[in-house]
């Protein structure tokens, strides 16, 4: 369930291939590099403009599953099934400090909006909130009883959502690591994203369907039915407007967050689509696929704009930075960077070894 993901954008594409699969990309800021994590335990650097490797992060001892950039990018946070969190410099590629405290898989990791914080679920149930300028851990939050699968925070910075394989969501307040609210789904919870307001949170389950709910309160607002098997991710337009959601029923689909609305149904994807993505405008959509393929797709007239081609294997992760270029994470051993408006693969990124 963690090696899907669908993106649909309209704009850039490049291709970035590795000989490892790649587990998670992730772009700078400022959108001039790629980070990626893959299985041969190694976090790569990329200059975006030219697919250039800049730089070769060791010291993981099993793979990689979840990367983020700080949100002034100086820092990188890697997330690993060795058990640590490891945070590196990113301007050189030095290894800053490693987080120890999980006694399992680490499976995602989130910076706060101010980036004084570092959120990590992991599969040993917990979550764990770690000062970013020294690594103390502030916090662990034991509610879970399954490994947690996706951290996220709130716009403001104040709450944390976590979702679970124990079919909940939970809401954190980040200052003192209070529960505040349980919210239940009836399977796995795979994704939790916030709207870009902060008011309502979107989770994907296993149950098939995607809930919002109301932040401040924890009431259930609407719950969108439709997928015909589980749901690997959730995404918000960046107006908040428009929710997209991707399922293993291999399609994505795009609601109305104000009413529940079905917009439409984007088919084509032959196998799984396990994670969706909004380029930062809000006109294009991206998916990736077990099927290898990545989808952009307009969202004004739901129109399929490119199929990006030319993976081996699953694409698992698909990232956006701008209007202009998309990034997909494959388990074919590379990342690609595509350059949208032409469907032109720009180059492939290669230096992965398993």
């Amino acid at each position: 369930m963690k090696q899907q993901l669908v993106i649909e954008v309209n704009r850039t594409h490049v291709c970035i291939e590795h000989p490892a699969k790649v587990c998670s990309v992730a772009f700078s800021p400022d959108g001039e590099t790629l980070a990626s994590g893959s299985y041969d335990n190694t976090v790569r650097l990329w200059r975006v403009a030219d697919g250039a490797l800049l730089r070769t992060l060791k010291g993981h001892t099993d793979l990689v599953e979840s990367v983020a950039f700080s949100p002034d990018g100086q820092i990188l946070a890697s997330a690993s099934r060795d058990h640590t969190v490891r945070l590196w410099q990113a301007a050189d590629g030095a290894l800053l400090r490693t987080l120890e405290w999980h006694t399992n898989a680490v499976w995602s990791v989130a910076f706060s909006p101010d980036g004084q914080i570092l959120a990590s679920g992991s599969a040993d149930h917990t979550v764990r909130l770690w000062r970013v300028s020294d690594g103390e851990l502030l916090r662990t939050l034991v509610e879970h009883t399954n490994p947690v699968w996706s951290v996220a925070f709130s716009p403001n910075g104040q709450i944390l959502a976590s979702g679970s394989e124990d079919k909940t969501v939970r809401l954190w307040q980040v200052l003192d690591g209070a529960l505040l609210r349980t919210l239940k789904h009836t399977d796995s919870v795979e994704s939790v994203a916030f709207s870009p307001d902060g008011q309502t949170l979107a989770s994907g389950s296993d149950d098939k369907n995607v809930r919002l709910w109301r932040v401040s309160d924890g009431t259930l607002l609407r719950t969108l039915k439709g997928h015909t098997n589980l749901v690997e991710s959730v995404a918000f337009s960046p107006d908040g407007q428009t929710l997209a959601s991707g399922s293993a029923d291999k399609t994505v689909r795009l609601w109305r967050v104000a009413d529940g609305t079905l917009l439409c149904t984007l088919g084509g994807h032959t196998e799984w689509v396990s994670s969706v993505a909004f380029s930062p405008d809000g006109q294009t959509l991206a998916s990736g696929s077990y099927d290898k393929t990545v989808r952009l797709w307009q969202i004004l007239d739901s129109t399929l704009l490119h199929i990006l081609k030319g993976h081996a294997n699953w694409v698992v992760s698909v990232v956006s930075p701008d209007e202009q270029t998309l990034a997909s994470g494959l388990w074919d051993d590379t990342a690609r960077l595509w350059w949208v408006a032409n469907n032109m693969l720009l180059r492939p990124l290669k230096g992965h070894t398993d």
